[in-house]
């Protein structure tokens, strides 16, 4: 799902993510360029000023000279346990591959949250999915479950 910015309810800047340290200049919504990721910065009329709301965004395509934009993440979300960090980039892409091998049973993936169980050894991640399954008398096999959870 993509999105288009409405210029007229604030003034918005991007701030390119991928960028090696250093001080990286903010860009203007006119020239953001397709396929790179920025963060989210806002100047609103009520008086918020070059607020960085910390979403990840990513250039899809333009749609009539207007960008759209697809939400990728929260900047610097993480889920550890001990030495493991995952962050949301890599949960997401195994939830988006999950989902493939359920559509192909007719189920989807509605929503899903996680967390990091610590309470045992070794911390595992406990992942909850909402699933919308297409006929109910027919859900995803064993199989197709066991290889994407």
């Amino acid at each position: 799902v993509s999105y288009t910015i409405m210029p007229n309810m604030a003034y918005f800047e991007f701030l390119p993510h991928e960028v090696p340290t250093g001080k990286s200049e903010l860009v203007e919504l006119a020239d953001v360029e397709v396929g790179k990721e920025y963060e989210l910065v806002i100047t609103t009329y009520a008086g918020l000023n070059r607020y960085r709301v910390g979403d990840i965004l990513q250039v899809t395509g333009f749609y009539n000279s207007a960008p759209q934009f697809k939400f990728v993440r929260r900047k610097n979300v993480l889920l550890s346990i001990e030495s493991d960090k995952t962050d949301e980039a890599e949960l997401q892409r195994a939830i988006e591959n999950a989902s493939v091998l359920l559509e192909e049973q007719g189920t989807r993936v509605i929503e899903y949250t996680s967390y990091a169980e610590t309470k045992t050894i070794p911390g595992h991640y406990v992942i909850y999915w909402e699933l919308l399954v297409k006929d109910q008398t027919n859900p995803p096999n064993d199989e197709v479950m066991a290889r994407c959870c």
